[in-house]
């Protein structure tokens, strides 16, 4: 089972690198960020007939979306948001006793203080479901830096919004459900290790960035993962998607 997770940064914008990626890269679920868009102006090129398809979007901004491989599902599946879902920010959707979340996490440069209640939340929600005996896979752009390590020396700034302590303590919180951050878990080490860069002074191809987008897995999926990969050569959003694959 391959897992994917993408911010596009406008779905209008990016419509014809979507599709080749995803005829190219064959993910079985699809989770993507930053529609800016409402559900009537998807292109048409987006909606690859494999997948089950939601969009979930307001005009000119935030949206997310949820695609499922139709081999997975043997009846359409039933798309759904949490109680603290807003400006279209999170679906989730249920495989038996999985779940899984496309989630775009608020910026927090307008309204610091809603990115931190969405986070909270967030944890909460992870908490309970793991409480229930569910399996979850959030995939999606944080909009957090984990850690120092996730952010490029040239970027990093006391202070700044995506890498304040409050931030990643909650970042950390969020993991303490149960969930691991598969990105680390198979590139440990790694300083170069990045899914945003600014759209600015050649940063993307000098490398000079943030991870924001993550994979994170239940304890028995991520048992069962075998790779977590960026895909930093996919596409002309300013993120990059990341490619999850379990056996």
């Amino acid at each position: 089972m391959k897992v994917a997770t993408w911010n596009v940064n406008g779905i209008r914008a990016r419509a014809s690198q979507v599709r080749e990626w995803l005829e190219r890269e064959r993910p079985d679920v699809v989770c993507l960020q930053e529609l800016k868009a409402e559900s009537s102006q998807i292109p048409e090129e987006s909606h690859v007939p494999e997948y089950h398809a939601y969009w979930h979007g307001r005009k000119g901004y935030s949206g997310v979306s949820l695609q499922v491989r139709k081999e997975l599902f043997a009846v359409d599946p039933v798309y759904s948001h949490p109680p603290f879902d807003f400006e279209s920010r999170i679906v989730q959707v249920e495989h038996g006793d999985l779940v899984i979340a496309s989630v775009y996490v608020p910026n927090g440069g307008k309204d610091y203080a809603a990115k931190l209640e969405f986070v909270t939340r967030l944890t909460d929600w992870a908490r309970r479901l793991h409480a229930e005996g569910r399996s979850l896979l959030v995939c999606g752009d944080l909009n957090i830096a984990r850690t120092e390590m996730d952010v490029h020396p040239k970027e990093r700034k006391p202070n700044a919004v995506g890498q304040r302590p409050e931030e990643r303590a909650l970042f950390e919180a969020l993991l303490g459900t149960g969930l691991a951050d598969l990105g680390r878990v198979f590139d440990p080490d790694n300083p170069g290790l990045f899914t945003w860069w600014a759209p600015w002074r050649n940063l993307r191809a000098r490398n000079i960035g943030w991870r924001l987008d993550y994979v994170l897995a239940s304890p028995a999926l991520a048992a069962r993962a075998t790779s977590c990969v960026v895909r930093a050569d996919v596409g002309t959003s300013d993120h990059a998607p990341v490619v999850m694959t379990m056996g």
